[in-house]
């Protein structure tokens, strides 16, 4: 696939939300959901839960950090925000770096004529989702929309499958389509519940689960039985796969075990393959060096939206805040400096790690990293378990925002 280069657009982010964290593991500490007097969710029995005025400094929303005064940049563990579930939904759209893209911005490659016919199927389905009501808009309307469109995209790292999910999101338009990866989610449903989730998405036209997780059976049987609730209300779905880097040409992808882990789901899916090669012809980093700390330091002194945290602090700061409230922690962040990266201790602390790449990669944040860098940072135990794609991805993600930040710092070493 040949594309154009991302454009940064308007920042918009797509952070949900979960109660267990990622992989199955045991809930996180959460502060119990309350109604606040100025909040508001929407009209479907949700939760709310009290904001944070913007303007108070670190620990609201939407402004950027603010140092002490003392020319000492802010910290992410100064910072403990709190979303209102009205947030967490409206939150629910392409990231910031697919925020522009389109069927028109896809470029497909002729050397594998599956991309321009997947091109031409979600054209098709998009008009076929927004032609007439949406689900649960009447009897006849539901009668009618028995077999709602359910595609799945399948296909090796970097051949532009989020691209296409993001175009069809767009296609069927902002109010009526709903964008996550898997992991939002279940992060949404364990900040929610399940039921509240159910009724707040089954008013889109569309569900799109970006990067379907197969590694974690809790979460898989979550995401199966939330997916045949809206699919019998009439909402269309449309799913990619997680597939590693590297693993192009390994028989089906992940085709064959999403469809039997979906199980009665698995009939209603129309399986689109995306042949072809990573158009970014990048290898996974797994070991960069680290920048000296003092340069950490210097780079982001006086940076307008610039964080320092030692990477010790923000790990155990990371296990009191709920994934759900990750993207909320970067509001107002242009760049994140970290001193002291070291090996992360254990599975637990990696895949909260992992859950924060994540947001910063959403929303396209360099990063400095002082310490070892990456080098090491997840062991080989981890890159050899059950969580190795999530690890990978990680590393590949962290790796181009590093690469990011250390451009900064060449550019001005001073």
């Amino acid at each position: 696939m040949m594309r154009r280069p991302h454009r940064h657009v308007g920042r918009t982010s797509s952070e949900g939300v979960r109660g267990r964290l990622p992989g199955g593991l045991a809930r996180a500490a959460v502060t119990p959901i309350t109604r606040g007097p100025s909040s508001r969710g929407p009209d479907v029995g949700l939760p709310t839960v009290t904001a944070v005025d913007p303007a108070a400094g670190p620990s609201g929303s939407g402004s950027a950090p603010a140092g002490d005064g003392r020319g000492v940049p802010p910290s992410l563990t100064g910072r403990t925000p709190v979303v209102p579930p009205a947030r967490l939904l409206a939150e629910l759209v392409p990231p910031r770096h697919f925020a522009g893209e389109s069927f028109d911005t896809y470029v497909p490659d002729a050397a594998h004529p599956s991309q321009r016919a997947t091109v031409e199927r979600l054209r098709a389905a998009a008009r076929e989702i927004t032609a007439g009501g949406g689900p649960g808009r009447g009897l006849f309307r539901r009668a009618a929309r028995r077999a709602p469109v359910a595609v799945y995209l399948d296909g090796g790292f970097g051949v532009g499958k989020t691209h296409l999910l993001a175009s069809l999101a767009h296609a069927v338009g902002a109010d009526d389509a709903a964008f996550g990866t898997f992991v939002e989610y279940t992060n949404l449903v364990g900040a929610l519940g399940f039921l509240p989730t159910v009724e707040a998405l089954a008013g889109k036209r569309l569900v799109c689960i970006d990067e379907f997780e197969l590694d974690d059976p809790g979460d898989t049987v979550l995401m199966s039985r939330l997916l045949r609730e809206l699919a019998d209300r009439g909402v269309a779905l449309a799913a990619t796969s997680n597939t590693l880097p590297g693993s192009l040409g390994e028989g089906r992808f992940a085709a064959d075990d999403f469809l039997r882990e979906i199980q009665a789901l698995a009939a209603r899916f129309e399986v689109l393959r995306v042949d072809g090669e990573d158009y970014r012809h990048r290898a996974v980093v797994t070991d960069a060096d680290g920048l000296a700390d003092d340069a950490v330091r210097r780079a982001v002194a006086g940076v307008p939206g610039a964080t320092l945290d030692a990477f010790g602090d923000l790990l155990d700061h990371l296990a009191r805040v709920h994934p759900s409230r990750y993207g909320a922690l970067l509001d107002g962040v242009e760049l994140v400096g970290l001193t002291g990266v070291v090996p992360v201790p254990t599975q637990d602390v990696a895949l909260r790690l992992v859950v924060l790449v994540d947001r910063l990669y959403d929303r396209d944040v360099p990063v400095l990293l002082g310490g070892a860098g990456e080098h090491d940072l997840f062991s080989a135990d981890m890159l050899r378990g059950g969580y190795r794609k999530k690890y990978y991805r990680a590393l590949s993600r962290l790796g181009a925002l590093a690469a990011d930040g250390a451009a900064r710092v060449a550019a001005d070493p001073a």
